[in-house]
């Protein structure tokens, strides 16, 4: 079977190799063929499919759908949500005491309270962790329905119309106009000042000229090619008509997003997880059977023996941990909700909190996302009102589309009115005469205007403009350009490109030609007045938000597909160090054990393709770190999957939503910093109750071992235990909403099973020792004193025996809640309790509650009904007492653990 199977799997690799290759070479050969070629290559013309046509292309190519990841079946979240290491071993010793209990029980006897005290444990936290995923996966969900998408394409029996970008298919002549979404991987066959965002595909911030000519040669990659536009890309300015060249899984972005939608990889969260169950379970396996033999051989019932063990093993089990930490993390995604964060998956709360290290993409992350103009500079890189001034009538005056830069040069203009009287009053001032549009072979656009004077203003890229003017504002004067002043303004904006800057020049000239004759030819013997420099600029939450992160112990690393320069410079502006960055092509060259070394010195990696950032995760995350990963582009999916948690904003694209745990309604740093506080928080929490748990629970049955060994009777029932386990955990519930310590907080935390097994070998003894000194209280000198004077072993009546038993059972069922409960109010905090830390109200309350009502059983008939009696005044004095002693002897424990151990949590 398994042969067929891997048979069955390679035949379809190879299938997907062979589609993958097709595909490849289809858009190969769209970049590089002629347009009459290409549309008889794909069956289409210029005006279009006709409907038959489109049928069989949809037929032969397949649908516009890119394939998402599968929807989990409800029952699969039932699962999911029911089944985890502890709920499985809770689930186990349940069908053992069913057995024991129920099945095996004499007829009248038998006893299903530990099954359903077990199960309805294990059905609490199931419901709660399903009905919070399914909330948050439903939030997730309404968000990818908001986004409907339509296209307008070339049909021959409809014309131009509008239909859902799903319906396109290869051979469709589509038409693009600013703001559209790319529909598919396309060709282009027209284009007018066609500028295309790509930063979610590839990860450049700067938009991408696409021209129809056709040609290949000279490109590394197809995603580099001017005249291919793909699919999660769109159009930032002007228009265009294109042929649809390959659609759904067969485009780049479909086939990221097949990549994907494969399961996850394990997290920190789930392999602490799971360590600490196979902690227990080690315990479980040495501690259960000693009990079942050393009580077995020493009293002779060995009915009873497997009903103490079965006990012992439900003892040694955190049973209310599963909804302990349910509860925890839904807490956690309902404070994050406030802060318009949804988490779509549960585990993610603690995974943000354990990580170390935070990941993320530059473009729209760290930056703003938009074109700023940073500075308008004359030729010596001083600001220059004037420069800006001329610019601002260039923009605000030419009728074409207004792209990025032009609306950048309008909005700083307006800012500065103000403060800059030259500014003001520009529209009024000047009249437009006449203007010579932008086109790709010049790469410059002219206006005439008058005031007084008619005067030709021109703006374009740096070398263009230079090949058009002889004249320099130099030093306050307008000096022929020469070579010297020609090589001094080439090295100025080297300087500011360099900074990640992207410069286009200014020039002006005085009268040029008669109104109505002007040409391309005026742009000639112009006088070049300065330079405009243009960045996608951080947030100005950035730099707050990453030192913000530093202080809690998180390293800031960017992974970004734009260039180096214009990643050093926005790193340089938000505290990021750039002392040294890594590129794609140096990671080609490196092993996973050099990357591995390099990425714990290294912050910054520019011109990654998506497996190169996977890969940076990977390594890292081998290295021992936490890792989180955030970005919104299809090119960030595959990193996401790689993290111990992916995080997303509402914006993002829609396989992006899909891949991450963490979806942000505001793409802001300082959320995530709320977020790692809430995780940390939320994983205090949980190791509280595990630890305290865990090593009440070792003390107790070590208590449970020594006195099996030596007293002639149980010193206590199965049913004590599980009743003193149920009260004690109902007493924890409140737990999640604990007061943590700040200091805390301040580092990242791990889950380490070792520091568990340690804490549970450390503190549990602490209890036994005054286990130990209860049983002689009891045994010695208060059950004598409450049956005539007498020990155990000098009773002959049966009835006295069984009284002697219940006192003794009494006596230490309350003393182990009460030592169990005010341990957790030592161990929650290395500080004094009560002193210099307080717990919450509602943790006070709850096991001050429990205390209270488990101390009253003994003298209810419930206590009588499980055999137990009522306890003499006198017990209660050394009680106190006893109490007293054992929480001085905790403290002491406590502070030499932490300075073994260096923490106690």
């Amino acid at each position: 079977m398994n042969n067929k199977n891997n048979r069955i799997e390679t035949k379809k690799m190879l299938a997907e190799m062979v589609r993958r290759n097709e595909v490849s070479d289809r858009l190969t050969f769209a970049a590089a063929s002629k347009t009459d070629i290409l549309l008889n290559k794909l069956g289409t013309a210029q005006e279009g499919l006709n409907d038959a046509l489109v049928e069989a292309s949809r037929e032969k190519y397949g649908d516009n759908k890119v394939t998402h990841g599968k929807k989990k079946s409800l029952f699969h979240r039932i699962c999911t949500a029911f089944i985890n290491p502890f709920t499985a071993i809770l689930i186990g010793l349940a069908a053992v005491s069913a057995f024991t209990d129920i099945i095996l029980a004499e007829p009248g006897d038998a006893d299903p309270m530990t099954v359903i005290i077990i199960m309805t444990m294990v059905m609490i936290s199931g419901v709660l962790r399903l009905v919070q995923e399914t909330r948050s996966g439903n939030s997730a969900e309404s968000l990818l329905k908001m986004i409907k998408t339509t296209i307008c394409v070339q049909r021959q029996e409809a014309g131009k119309e509008e239909i859902p970008l799903e319906d396109a298919v290869v051979g469709d002549i589509v038409h693009l106009a600013a703001g559209d979404m790319i529909p598919a991987d396309m060709r282009i066959l027209h284009a007018k000042d066609l500028f295309v965002s790509q930063s979610a595909l590839t990860g450049e911030s700067e938009a991408v000229e696409k021209l129809p000519e056709s040609g290949r040669d000279g490109y590394d990659t197809v995603t580099e090619c001017p005249n291919l536009a793909f699919m999660g890309s769109n159009v930032i300015s002007g228009s265009a008509i294109g042929v649809v060249v390959a659609t759904g899984d067969d485009t780049i972005f479909g086939s990221m997003a097949k990549n994907v939608s494969e399961e996850s990889v394990q997290t920190s969260f789930e392999k602490g997880v799971n360590s600490v169950s196979w902690l227990l379970i080690r315990f479980m396996l040495v501690m259960v059977p000693v009990v079942l033999f050393i009580n077995g051989f020493t009293k002779g019932d060995w009915m009873e023996a497997v009903l103490f063990a079965l006990s012992i093993a439900v003892g040694l089990t955190p049973e209310m941990l599963p909804m302990i930490v349910t509860t925890c993390l839904a807490k956690g995604a309902v404070a994050m909700s406030k802060e318009k964060t949804i988490i779509k998956n549960l585990n993610s709360i603690q995974n943000i909190g354990s990580i170390d290290i935070l990941c993320t993409d530059k473009t729209g992350t760290l930056t703003q996302d938009k074109v700023v103009l940073e500075y308008h500079l004359n030729i010596h890189g001083q600001e220059d009102a004037r420069v800006l001034r001329h610019a601002f009538l260039n923009s605000y005056y030419q009728t074409g589309l207004k792209n990025l830069m032009d609306i950048a040069i309008i909005e700083r203009t307006q800012q500065e009115q103000d403060a800059v009287e030259e500014l003001r009053g520009l529209t009024d001032r000047f009249t437009k005469v006449d203007e010579i549009p932008f086109d790709f072979e010049r790469r410059r656009m002219s206006v005439v205007v008058q005031n007084g004077k008619t005067q030709m203003i021109t703006k374009g890229a740096v070398e263009e403009m230079l090949s058009i003017c002889s004249f320099a504002e130099y030093e306050g004067k307008v000096l022929p350009l020469t070579d010297d002043i020609r090589a001094y303004i080439l090295k100025k904006v080297d300087e500011l490109n360099e900074d990640g800057m992207r410069v286009i020049a200014v020039a002006q000239k005085t009268n040029p030609s008669p109104v109505g004759a002007f040409s391309v030819a005026d742009e000639s013997e112009m006088v070049l007045m300065g330079y405009l420099a243009f960045l996608d600029p951080p947030k100005e939450s950035t730099a707050a938000a990453v030192k913000a992160l530093n202080a809690h112990g998180v390293d800031v690393k960017i992974l970004t597909g734009d260039n180096d320069k214009v990643t050093r410079c926005v790193c340089r502006q938000v505290g990021i160090s750039v002392d040294r960055i890594l590129l794609g092509s140096d990671l080609e060259n490196m092993t996973d054990e050099a990357l591995g070394k390099a990425a714990e010195k290294v912050s910054v990696f520019a011109k990654l393709s998506p497996q190169q950032k996977a890969r940076v995760i990977t390594v890292l995350r081998n290295n021992g770190h936490g890792v989180g990963y955030m970005g919104d582009g299809i090119n960030d999916a595959a990193a996401m999957k790689a993290s111990d948690v992916g995080i997303s904003v509402d914006t993002a694209v829609d396989i992006a939503k899909e891949s991450a745990d963490v979806i942000l309604l505001e793409k802001d740093l300082m959320v995530l910093e709320k977020g790692i506080i809430e995780g940390r928080i939320t994983y205090a929490n949980m190791i509280k109750y595990i630890k305290m748990t865990a090593s009440s629970n070792f003390g107790n049955m070590f208590s449970v071992l020594a006195a099996s060994a030596f007293l002639p009777f149980l010193p206590m029932m199965p049913i004590h235990l599980i009743l003193l386990n149920l009260i004690y955990d109902l007493s924890c519930t409140a737990i999640p909403w604990d007061n943590v310590d700040k200091e805390f907080l301040a580092v990242p935390r791990k889950w380490d099973a070792s520091s568990i097994g340690k804490f549970m070998v450390w503190i549990g003894p602490t209890s036994s020792v005054f286990d130990v000194t209860t049983y002689l209280l009891m045994y010695f000198i208060i059950c004598p004193a409450m049956s005539g004077g007498q020990l155990f072993h000098q009773l002959t009546d049966p009835a006295m025996q069984a009284y002697y038993i219940a006192v003794f059972q009494a006596g230490w069922f309350v003393e182990s809640m009460w030592s169990q409960t005010l341990v957790i109010h030592m161990i929650r905090t290395p500080k004094i309790p009560f002193i210099q830390s307080c717990a919450s109200l509602p943790v006070t309350l709850l096991t001050f509650t429990g205390i209270a009502v488990l101390t009253i059983i003994p003298f209810t008939g419930l206590g009588l009904s499980i055999g137990l009696a009522a306890l003499p005044p006198v017990y209660f004095a050394w009680l106190v007492l006893t109490i007293l002693l054992y929480m001085v002897l905790v403290t002491i424990f406590k502070k030499l653990f932490v300075r073994r151990y260096g923490e106690l949590l």
